[in-house]
């Protein structure tokens, strides 16, 4: 060995460093990123195609790309749309909204009510109630619809409002959503403290515990809305004359008279399909205030 060799100095010996948290979060954020925009892409692209062809004459839906435009004729498609058979687009947009609105805010109510019920009282078969109430959502709607034929043609309610308002009224679900809902936002002590001052209970829900489950509600209500507003197979079932059908139903109905009668109504189709989604994409903006109030005092607790 010479001394050159024995001065030399011995190479560093490197380290195992930790990877740098901020990279590694700024990997996540992308990859999270890419999730999101191709799921908004899934989302929107049936809408997309909607709008393009609601734009379409008949001859153009069948002929051009169905993906782009090929002519604007969107405002001569509404005009046969409102004009058709006197209006009867309208009327169904109606008995829709009346299903849907009326039958949702009464559940929302009464799932409120409920819940709080089993949340915040104590009475003997609580907990089978809660049991009844969890197995009857795990119930498909539609196996229910042929008990409520049955059941609303012996008391005549067949092809009448209340045979839809009837079941919009009753939602299991919303009620679960409710008691776990009220159990995490009301404390026992404001209920307390309000019966001491002497306030009734009806006064207390009223007051109290509804403005505190506003986002709760608003939930509710919307999920209620959404399914009611998107039902069919209980208006096919319990609604038979053309004035009480409902947006969904009407619609369904116009698809098969090409079959029928040979006329073709696929162009109106399509545009009532992009009007029936504008309803809920309103009431989606509409409550988002209500859902950004509740985070706001989850957030101050």
């Amino acid at each position: 060995m010479t001394l050159t060799e024995e001065r030399r100095p011995a190479s560093p010996v490197r380290r195992l460093t930790r990877p740098d948290p901020a990279s590694r979060s700024r990997g996540g954020q992308r990859f999270l990123l890419l999730g999101l925009v191709l799921a908004s892409a899934y989302s929107l692209f049936p809408v997309w195609w909607l709008l393009v062809a609601a734009t379409k004459n008949r001859t153009d839906l069948y002929q051009s790309n169905g993906l782009w435009f090929s002519g604007m004729h969107l405002w001569s498609n509404l005009r046969q749309l409102f004009t058709y058979e006197h209006g009867i687009f309208l009327r169904w947009t109606a008995n829709s909204f009346l299903y849907a609105g009326v039958g949702s805010l009464g559940g929302t109510l009464i799932a409120l009510a409920t819940g709080y019920g089993l949340a915040r009282f104590d009475f003997p078969g609580r907990g089978a109630v809660f049991a009844c109430v969890v197995g009857s959502f795990l119930v498909p709607i539609a196996l229910l619809t042929l008990p409520l034929y049955l059941l609303f043609s012996k008391i005549g309610l067949v092809d009448t409002p209340w045979a839809m308002l009837i079941p919009c009224l009753i939602n299991p679900f919303s009620v679960y959503l409710a008691k776990v809902y009220t159990e995490s936002t009301v404390p026992y002590e404001i209920l307390e403290a309000a019966r001491i001052d002497g306030a009734g209970e009806l006064r207390i829900f009223i007051t109290i515990v509804l403005r505190m489950m506003t986002t709760g509600g608003a939930t509710v209500f919307l999920l209620a809305f959404v399914n009611t507003w998107n039902a069919f197979f209980l208006p096919l079932t319990v609604l038979r004359g053309e004035e009480n059908w409902t947006l969904n139903l009407g619609l369904y109905n116009w698809t098969g008279k090409r079959l029928e009668s040979g006329v073709d109504l696929t162009s109106l189709v399509l545009t009532g399909a992009l009007l029936s989604i504008v309803p809920m994409a309103v009431m989606m903006v509409a409550m988002r205030r209500y859902w950004r109030t509740g985070v706001t005092l989850g957030a101050l607790k």
